[in-house]
């Protein structure tokens, strides 16, 4: 087997990425700390066509040198807005169509592999800050809450991590 390389894979350019169909799913940062893993979740967020990423709080924005370098230029392929209030972004999804969902570990919340998303349904899913999580005033006004199951030792997944697990599920669900 023979490594391939970059120019034999055949990715889209910024504009043939811009101008393509997108998944049917849009990403919330709700207070991420890390530069790094936002970079991250842009990366992921290209690599799956994802229609948009809102940052909110004091989730760091593009253009920033620490987000370019896990995001490898995927800021500027993928579309983003910034919100001060999480709030406000799930409250403004939710009337755009959007069912709004918390990963997060709650009550009654839906297990991964068991979320199907309704016909037609466009999911927002909302990501929280490295040590607290979702904020609990923002899990109030989603619609539900999906949870990645786990079971080791530990409580949680770093959020770059959690993206990829469910971005990939849904993706497959929803595409």
């Amino acid at each position: 087997m023979r490594k391939l390389r970059n120019k034999e894979l055949n990715r889209l350019t910024v504009d043939e990425y811009k101008s393509t169909d997108k998944t049917p799913l849009v990403v919330v940062l709700d207070n991420i700390r890390s530069c790094n893993n936002i970079g991250s979740v842009f990366r992921t967020s290209d690599a799956l066509l994802i229609e948009k990423i809102y940052l909110c709080g004091i989730t760091a924005t593009p253009p920033n040198n620490e987000i370019r370098k896990t995001a490898l230029d995927a800021e500027k392929s993928v579309d983003w807005e910034y919100f001060e209030n999480t709030e406000d972004v799930v409250a403004k999804l939710q009337k755009e169509g959007f069912k709004v969902y918390a990963i997060e570990q709650v009550e009654e919340s839906i297990s991964l592999p068991d979320y199907k998303p309704g016909t037609g349904e466009k999911p927002a899913l909302v990501f929280g800050n490295e040590v607290k999580g979702v904020k609990q005033t923002v899990v109030d006004i989603c619609d539900g809450s999906i949870e990645i199951p786990q079971f080791g030792t530990k409580h949680s997944f770093n959020i770059s991590v959690s993206a990829g697990i469910v971005l990939w599920d849904i993706f497959q669900k929803v595409r």
